[in-house]
């Protein structure tokens, strides 16, 4: 099962374009159903995102980033890159996405995924607003169809 995951929060502009990354791609399995195919939209809730994984074989996960690189840049980082940061503080208010991958396999040993990548699109605008940037939203499109490429070659390989 491949598991898609969007966060981010829509109140502050580009940081929401992984849910919008999420919501498309559930629209577009509405229309072109896959059962090992699954996309939640965990906004910001990094707990939730743990669990959601739990039991895929492969991982994915959108975001955006704030790391001062080129806006609309999009990085996609092997998931135990991120995983083998330090260990996280566990309460519910410290606890993100990335946070989640180290719980998970901690937790969930084998029925986490170890197939784990992440899209990270560089944000041009944090504040508070509900729209994406133009290079942001040009960059959102490259992810969507490409994960859409990914989902459509994981059908042709399901069906063999």
């Amino acid at each position: 099962m491949l598991a898609i995951i969007g966060c981010g929060n829509f109140n502050r502009s580009d940081d929401a374009v992984g849910v919008i990354i999420a919501q498309r791609l559930q629209h577009y399995l509405a229309e072109n159903p896959h059962p090992q195919v699954k996309v939640y939209d965990c906004g910001t809730a990094g707990m939730e995102v743990m669990f959601q994984a739990k039991g895929s074989t492969q991982l994915i996960i959108i975001d955006a980033s704030s790391t001062g690189s080129e806006p609309g840049a999009v990085f996609q980082v092997p998931g135990s890159e991120i995983e083998s940061l330090k260990e996280p503080s566990y309460t519910l208010h410290d606890f993100r996405w990335d946070n989640a991958l180290f719980a998970g396999r901690k937790i969930f040993r084998d029925d986490f995924p170890s197939n784990v990548s992440v899209y990270l699109i560089e944000a041009a605008n944090l504040d508070f607003g509900w729209e994406l940037s133009p290079v942001v939203k040009t960059s959102a499109d490259s992810v969507f169809e490409e994960l859409t490429l990914i989902i459509k070659s994981r059908v042709k390989s399901d069906s063999r």
